[in-house]
C-alpha cells in the first residue's frame, strides 16, 4: 500500500514538471512574436499547478492588432473636430502674409543677401523711372551702420546688426496719391501687364523690401519725393498691413525745401550683415555701372570714402515701345480671357486689335482655317471652349511674321565697349591694396610701393606706336575688348536679344577661371550662377577652339572677363527672386553663337600676339650676335662697326615687322571674313567644330606639334 502511494506521488511530480516545461515553451513563443497572444500567464501557471483544472488548449498563433485590448472588440477613435468646426478656422491669406512667411522666395534668405536685394530693388526702380522720363540717371547708394554711428569705440558691426539703406535718384518723382500703394502694397505696379523691356516685372520688389524692414526692425519705410521744380516735396512713413496687403501711412509731411528739383529718396532700416554682404553689394554696384554706361553712380559705405562711377556716355538707351502679344505665344486659357474682355464685334476685329503682326490678310487666313459655321463673336469664344480650340489650332497652323523688336532696348556694341572701358578705368584706379573691396581686379593686382606710385604718376604716358585694333590701354594695361550683338529672336512668342562682350589681358591672372558677368534687362545676376542658363551656355561652348584652356564641365581659364546680357519683354527667371535665367533652348543657342563670334575675334588677337612674341624672340637671338658680326666685318673692310651694327638692326626690324604684318593681315582676313560675308549661323557653328590648340609661347608651331595638338583636342 505504501509503495502504491509513493508511485502515485512520483507520477504526479513528473506530470507537474512536464506541464511547467510546456508553459515555459508557450511563454517563449509569446515573447518571440508580438502579434500572437494566448491566455494570460497567471491563468496558464494556475492551470499548470492545478491539474484538476479543465481548460481548453491555448491558441498560440492567434493574431491580434498591436495596441488592441486583450479581449473584446476594438473601440473606434474619438471624433476630435466636425466639418463645421474646421470651416470656422479657414480664412483668406493675403499675398503680403504669404511672403512674410516665405520671404526666401523674394531673395531675403539671410541678412547678407537681404542687404543686396534691398539695394537692388530700389536702384532698379530708379533706373527705370529715369529712362522712361528721358532723364540721365544720377543715383546715390548709401549704407549706414547704426551701431557704428552710435558707439563710442567706433568699430563696425561684426555679424548681424541694424543698417540704414538710402537710395536717391534724380528721376521724375512720384505723384503723392501713388506713393503709399507703390511702397506699401505687394503686386502693385505698372510693368506687369506691359510687353516692354523693363527691369521690374512683378510689382513686388520695393514693397517686399519695406515688408522685410518692418518685419526685422519694426521701422516704417521713409519716402521723400518731388515731381518738379516749384512743387512741394512730400515725406511719407509707410507700413504694410500684412493681413490685408494695404499700406498704412503713419506720417505725411509737406517739405517746403528739398535739395532735389525732382526725384525720389528711399530710406529703409533693416537687419543686415555688412561683413558678409558687402562684397555682393560692391559687385552689384560695379556691374550696374558696367551695364548702364549712361548712369552716374555714387556709392557711400560705412567708414569709407565715397566711390563714384561716372557715366561713359550722355546718350540714353533706345526707348523700348510697348507691343501687343504675339498670337503664337498665347495659350488657350489666355485666348478665352482676352476674347471675353474684347470690345470687337467679330473675331476678325478681335484678332487684329488683340495681337501683333495680325494684318487683315492673316486674320482672313486664320478664319478660313478655323472654318467657323455662322457668325462667331468674341464672347462666343470665351463661353465655348471647342470654338476657342479651333481658333487656336488655326493660329498655330498659320505662318505669322515674328513679333516686332522695337520693344527691346539692348546696350549696343558701342555703348557696351564704352561701359567696359569706363568700368576697367575705375577698378584700375580704385582697386584696394589692404582689403578686398573690388574683387575683380584685386585677384591679379600686385601691391606697389609709394615710390613706384609717385614715379608712375610723374612719368608721362607714352602712347603705343602701332596700337592693335580692339586693344585699349587703360592705366598702363592693355585690354583686348570685343562685343557682339545678336539679331532679335523669339521664344514662346516673346522677343529677346543677346549681347556678349569680353575684355582680355590687363592685370588679371592667367591661371584662374574667367569672370562671368550675367545681366538680364541691364540688371546684374549675382546668385545661383550654377543654376543659370547663361552659365550653362558658356560652359557648353568649346573655348579650346579659341586658344583658351577649359576643364571639362567648367568655365574656361584665362585673364578674361565675359559679359552676357539678355534683353527681353519677359525674362524667364527660375524664381521670384530673379537670380537665374531658365534653360530655354532658344536662349542658350543664341548665347553660344554670340560667344563663338567673340571667341573668333579673341583667337585672332591671341595668335597675332603669339606670333609677335615669336618674332621678337627671333630678333632678340639675332641681336645677340650683331655686335660680334659688326666688329668682324669692320676689321675685314676697315670700316667703323657702328654703321654696320645700325644697318643690321634696321634689317632685323624690317624683316620681323614685315612677317608680323603679313601674319596679322592673314589673321584679320580669316577672322573678318565671316563678318564681311555675313555667313549663316549654321556655317558659324561648322567653323567651330574642329578644336585647335595654341602653340607654345615663343616657339614656332611645327607640323608634328600641330598634329599632336589636334589629336589631343579630339
Amino acid at each position: 500500500m505504501a509503495a502504491k502511494v509513493k508511485g502515485a506521488r512520483d507520477d504526479a511530480a513528473t506530470e507537474k514538471v512536464e506541464k511547467r516545461r510546456v508553459v515555459a515553451q508557450i511563454e517563449l513563443v509569446m515573447t518571440g512574436d508580438a502579434r500572437t497572444t494566448a491566455r494570460p500567464r497567471r491563468a496558464a501557471s494556475a492551470a499548470a499547478e492545478d491539474p484538476a483544472t479543465d481548460s481548453e488548449p491555448v491558441p498560440v498563433s492567434a493574431p491580434v492588432q498591436a495596441g488592441a485590448p486583450a479581449s473584446g472588440p476594438p473601440k473606434s477613435p474619438t471624433r476630435r473636430a466636425t466639418a463645421e468646426q474646421m470651416a470656422q478656422k479657414q480664412r483668406e491669406i493675403s499675398i503680403s502674409e504669404f511672403f512674410t512667411k516665405n520671404r526666401h522666395l523674394l531673395g531675403f534668405d539671410n541678412p547678407s543677401k537681404a542687404l543686396l536685394t534691398t539695394i537692388k530693388e530700389a536702384v532698379d526702380n530708379s533706373l527705370d523711372a529715369c529712362e522712361e522720363a528721358g532723364i540721365l540717371p544720377e543715383i546715390t547708394v548709401e549704407v549706414r551702420d547704426l551701431a557704428w554711428e552710435s558707439s563710442l569705440a567706433g568699430d563696425l558691426t561684426k555679424g548681424e546688426g541694424r543698417f540704414v539703406v538710402v537710395v536717391e535718384d534724380n528721376g521724375p518723382g512720384i505723384v503723392k496719391a501713388q506713393v503709399p500703394k507703390i511702397f506699401g502694397k505687394l503686386l502693385y505696379g505698372s510693368k506687369f501687364h506691359r510687353l516692354k523691356q523693363s527691369r521690374g516685372q512683378q510689382g513686388i520688389g520695393i514693397s517686399a523690401a519695406a515688408m522685410y524692414g518692418q518685419l526685422t526692425t519694426g521701422s516704417p519705410i521713409r519716402v521723400t519725393s518731388r515731381t518738379g521744380k516749384g512743387k512741394p516735396a512730400h515725406l511719407f512713413e509707410i507700413q504694410i498691413d500684412t493681413r490685408k496687403n494695404n499700406p498704412v501711412v503713419s506720417r505725411d509731411d509737406e517739405l517746403a525745401e528739398w535739395h532735389q528739383e525732382h526725384g525720389t529718396r528711399v530710406e529703409l532700416e533693416i537687419v543686415a550683415n555688412w561683413q558678409q554682404g558687402q562684397r555682393f553689394v560692391n559687385r552689384y554696384v560695379e556691374h550696374t555701372a558696367l551695364a548702364n554706361p549712361h548712369a552716374t553712380l555714387h556709392y557711400q559705405r560705412p567708414r569709407q570714402e565715397k566711390l563714384t562711377f561716372p557715366r561713359a556716355t550722355s546718350e540714353l538707351p533706345k526707348e523700348a515701345l510697348e507691343i501687343k502679344p504675339h498670337p503664337h505665344g498665347v495659350e488657350l486659357g489666355a485666348l478665352m480671357l482676352m476674347a471675353a474682355e474684347s470690345k470687337s464685334h467679330d473675331v476678325k476685329g478681335f484678332l487684329q486689335t488683340a495681337y501683333s503682326r495680325m494684318s487683315p490678310a492673316v486674320a482672313d487666313e486664320i478664319l478660313e482655317r478655323a472654318a467657323f459655321k455662322g457668325r462667331v463673336r468674341p464672347r462666343n469664344l470665351a463661353e465655348d471652349r471647342a470654338l476657342a480650340e479651333k481658333l487656336q489650332k488655326a493660329i498655330g497652323d498659320t505662318k505669322i511674321m515674328a513679333p516686332p523688336t522695337n520693344c527691346l532696348s539692348p546696350i549696343g556694341d558701342e555703348l557696351m565697349k564704352k561701359g567696359l572701358v569706363s568700368f576697367l578705368g575705375v577698378i584700375e584706379t580704385e582697386a584696394p591694396e589692404e582689403e578686398e573691396q573690388l574683387d575683380l581686379d584685386h585677384a591679379g593686382k600686385k601691391k606697389t610701393s609709394r615710390k613706384e606710385k609717385e614715379a608712375k604718376a610723374e612719368a608721362p604716358e607714352v602712347p603705343d606706336a602701332s596700337p592693335e585694333e580692339g586693344v585699349e590701354k587703360i592705366k598702363g594695361h592693355n585690354y583686348f575688348i570685343s562685343t557682339v550683338t545678336r539679331p532679335p529672336k523669339v521664344y514662346r512668342g516673346n522677343p529677346f536679344q543677346v549681347e556678349v562682350g569680353l575684355a582680355y589681358g590687363g592685370s588679371w591672372p592667367a591661371d584662374k577661371p574667367i569672370e562671368l558677368f550675367r545681366f538680364a534687362n541691364r540688371v546684374p545676376l549675382l546668385f545661383q550662377r550654377g543654376a543659370c542658363g547663361v552659365t550653362d551656355a558658356i560652359v557648353k561652348t568649346d573655348w579650346r577652339n579659341y586658344l583658351l584652356s577649359q576643364p571639362k564641365g567648367s568655365l574656361p581659364v584665362g585673364p578674361m572677363a565675359l559679359l552676357v546680357h539678355i534683353a527681353s519683354v519677359w525674362v524667364p527667371f527660375t524664381s521670384e527672386s530673379k537670380e537665374a535665367v531658365a534653360h530655354y533652348p532658344e536662349i542658350i543657342r543664341e548665347i553660344q553663337l554670340a560667344a563663338q563670334e567673340c571667341g573668333r575675334k579673341l583667337a585672332g588677337h591671341i595668335r597675332k600676339k603669339q606670333h609677335a612674341d615669336y618674332q621678337a624672340q627671333r630678333r632678340g637671338i639675332f641681336e645677340l650676335y650683331i655686335e660680334e658680326v659688326a666688329q668682324a666685318l669692320g676689321k675685314i673692310t676697315g670700316k667703323s662697326p657702328q654703321p654696320i651694327k645700325r644697318e643690321f638692326m634696321r634689317v632685323a626690324e624690317k624683316v620681323t615687322e614685315a612677317e608680323a604684318e603679313k601674319i596679322g593681315g592673314a589673321e584679320a582676313e580669316k577672322v573678318g571674313g565671316a563678318e564681311a560675308e555675313r555667313v549663316s549661323d549654321a556655317d558659324l557653328e561648322e567653323q567651330d567644330k574642329e578644336p585647335s590648340a595654341a602653340p607654345e609661347e615663343g616657339k614656332k608651331p611645327t607640323r608634328r606639334r600641330k598634329r599632336r595638338s589636334e589629336a589631343e583636342g579630339e
